[in-house]
């Protein structure tokens, strides 16, 4: 396997080879544009695995739509930047994202807690097992088998026989009427 060397282009030449979708035009993109579409990215997105999706995200949208691309109407690489900043913006307000960060932050923190502690987790001292039952059936199935039995989301989906959605949205509205019992003053 050889190593390429990074593909540089005047801009003219890259607009001639991306209209004509000619294969050096999109190694060409990655090599002269990767890094700074990305630097964009990070702004807005921080997680890295998420902007990494995002990039790639944009150098698919920029080569199927280059068609719409104008020279009259500025740089190409204007063109770009704005390309990367709304699939980064329209992805941290796509619900979603909004849902899963929501729903791996009590776990990661959960963790974390019990790493720095060295902790053994006992629900039933803290009550928590009493108040997981007056929640709906579907949600308390779901609580048990995740905080409880140390399910992850599939594993309980599987379980359970439902959608991965379904089960993160009711873990989601189980985690809501518990968070109620300890902001009652």
């Amino acid at each position: 396997m050889t190593k390429r060397g990074k593909i540089s282009l005047s801009e003219e030449e890259l607009v001639h080879a991306l209209r004509h979708k000619e294969k050096v035009a999109a190694e060409a993109l990655y090599d002269m544009y990767s890094a700074s579409l990305y630097g964009v990215i990070v702004r807005i997105i921080t997680d890295t695995p998420t902007a990494e999706d995002v990039l790639q995200e944009t150098f698919v949208k920029i080569w199927h739509s280059f068609a719409s691309y104008s020279t009259d109407k500025g740089r190409l690489f204007t063109w770009m930047v704005n390309i990367a900043r709304n699939l980064a913006i329209d992805k941290i307000r796509s619900k979603d994202f909004k849902n899963q960060n929501k729903n791996q932050e009590l776990e990661n923190n959960v963790t974390f807690i019990d790493e720095q502690r060295n902790t053994v987790y006992k629900p039933e001292l803290l009550g928590i097992k009493d108040l997981v039952n007056t929640l709906k059936p579907e949600q308390k199935s779901i609580l048990e088998l995740v905080y409880f039995k140390g399910y992850t989301h599939v594993e309980a989906a599987d379980e359970l026989a439902i959608p991965l959605g379904t089960v993160k949205t009711r873990l989601r509205m189980g985690l809501i009427e518990l968070r109620k019992y300890f902001n009652e003053s």
